[in-house]
């Protein structure tokens, strides 16, 4: 077999065959080129022993107690972020792992000396392939890459099974999941990552084999003992997937998703109004499948933009209603990331998507300032990704058309407006002003000043010159702050949540 090979990753093997040691490509990277993917990680296992990998490569990092060192190697791979100066190449020494007291980690790790041994204590067979470099010849097209000739070592059947497009145990699943419980989730996540988004049979698709999903089912508790974070990273890779509805519902029928997000299982069986045709769950499936973003942010919030409706809905059939589901949902997503560790930003930002998923456009019926208090309230920054769930809800809801006119037209509108002023820095006049003109001291009625102007400048952004918001805030100047603060409210606040709660029963939006 003949594939194209980072030169870094070549010179690193025959660096340790000009030691005197056996080197093989191991693991996911072999998958990934059998598959005709680009690898995102290149790993390589050897007989030599950790302190002689050191002595072989002297600029490494060693800091775990499984043989694996770090090796730095030119930078080579393109997804490398521009701030590294080096790539790495992880090398590990042959090993067998023993004892799993705590289902997450080995309690005993032994240094073997045959490729077999090693790779029989992987997880699952298409993981448990190596590949030996047999000749290679530099690229003509590039410099950082070669033509190799590779032999597979293969002794698990992990070949056979990528032809299969099959995820199976090395040897038995439940022997494999007692040793790491996380491993009932890489299976899902693997699942996921590497199923092709067409229609396809199960055989004809990648899918787990039917022994081992009947030990991710049985072992689905064990989920109780591993930390969040671990968990938290492997939904993650299953949202961002290629098939992340394939995923998710795995998560479900496995019993897994009880012990990720069990607020989701609210939604299976739960009938909607009208205006939809699948239930809850079913709904945030096709939403999370169709989402056009490639953001994390932007597919948990896909997923978790109608999760409470369940605990919202009132009455039954098709005049069934969820009021106020935008924002139950939000507070809900807040706890459910936070409980998963995500970080702050993470969660703020999919919570604010969540709770503003709901906003109202309609050609004709919605002015400028109101699409003025729309950027305000969500930021500019993040319409984009607010548009991305609308279009995620409408394609979750089985409409042909992601994007109609009205939301065309939206993004028109933003455009337009975008340079009017939606915050207190894009006023004309600042608190220096109002300090120099307006023989204000400096304090809190300053800005309490400066944010009733920006909401009387939002519904007309023809006052915002120097001379005219001077002249508005001389005519503020008798007002207390309370006051002040109570008008801004009023302008901005209130009338925004009047207006949008009344459009929404006027049109039957829940």
């Amino acid at each position: 077999m003949e594939f194209p090979l980072p030169l870094p990753v070549i010179e690193t093997l025959e660096s340790l065959k000009k030691a005197g040691f056996e080197a093989y490509i191991v693991g996911g990277c072999v998958r990934d080129i059998l598959i005709g993917r680009t690898p995102k990680d290149w790993d390589i296992t050897t007989d030599a022993l950790p302190e002689q990998i050191q002595t072989v490569f002297p600029d490494h990092v060693y800091e775990n107690t499984f043989g694996t060192i770090s090796v730095k190697v030119p930078r080579f791979h393109p997804l490398t972020p521009p701030q590294y100066e080096h790539d790495i190449i992880e090398v590990t020494t042959y090993r067998t792992e023993t004892g799993y007291s705590d289902h997450r980690r080995p309690d005993r790790v032994t240094f073997v000396t045959t490729l077999t041994e090693d790779l029989a204590r992987r997880d699952f067979t298409i993981n448990a392939l190596a590949a030996s470099v047999d000749r290679w010849t530099p690229s003509e097209e590039t410099r950082s890459t070669a033509i190799s000739e590779l032999s597979l070592i293969d002794p698990f059947d992990g070949l056979a099974d990528i032809e299969k497009k099959v995820i199976r145990a090395v040897g038995n699943p439940e022997q494999r999941f007692e040793e790491d419980a996380l491993r009932i989730m890489r299976a899902i996540r693997f699942a996921s990552e590497l199923r092709t988004p067409e229609k396809q049979s199960a055989s004809s698709n990648w899918h787990i084999d039917e022994p081992t999903l009947g030990a991710v089912k049985k072992y689905a508790a064990n989920l109780n003992i591993i930390s969040l974070e671990r968990i938290r990273d492997e939904f993650s890779r299953i949202i961002l997937s290629q098939s992340p509805a394939f995923g998710v519902d795995l998560l479900l029928s496995t019993g897994l998703l009880h012990y990720i997000i069990p607020e989701l299982e609210e939604g299976v069986g739960v009938g909607q109004n009208l205006h939809h045709i699948y239930t809850v769950w079913e709904h945030n499936l096709r939403a999370l499948e169709t989402c056009p973003s490639p953001k994390l942010h932007v597919r948990l919030a896909a997923l978790l933009h109608d999760v409470g409706k369940p605990r919202t809905k009132q009455g039954d059939g098709y005049r069934s209603t969820f009021y106020n589901h935008d924002h139950v949902g939000a507070r809900m997503t807040k706890v459910i990331l936070a409980r998963l560790r995500y970080p702050k930003d993470i969660i703020e930002k999919t919570t604010l998507l969540v709770d503003n998923h709901l906003f109202y456009y309609n050609v004709g019926e919605v002015t400028e300032a109101s699409v003025r208090r729309l950027i305000r309230k969500v930021g500019l920054e993040n319409m984009h990704d607010l548009m991305d769930v609308r279009i995620s809800d409408r394609l979750g809801s089985g409409v042909p058309k992601a994007k109609p006119y009205k939301l065309r037209h939206l993004e028109y509108m933003i455009d337009k407006v975008s340079q009017d002023p939606i915050s207190v820095k894009m006023l004309k006049i600042n608190g220096q002003d109002l300090m120099r003109d307006c023989s204000l001291a400096p304090g809190p009625k300053i800005g309490a000043i400066l944010d009733v102007l920006l909401a009387e400048t939002i519904e007309n952004p023809s006052i915002n010159t120097r001379e005219t918001l001077l002249a508005k805030a001389q005519s503020l100047l008798k007002h207390n702050l309370d006051d002040l603060r109570s008008l801004a409210k009023e302008k901005i606040e209130e009338k925004r949540n009047t207006d949008d709660q009344d459009i929404k029963q006027q049109h039957f939006v829940q």
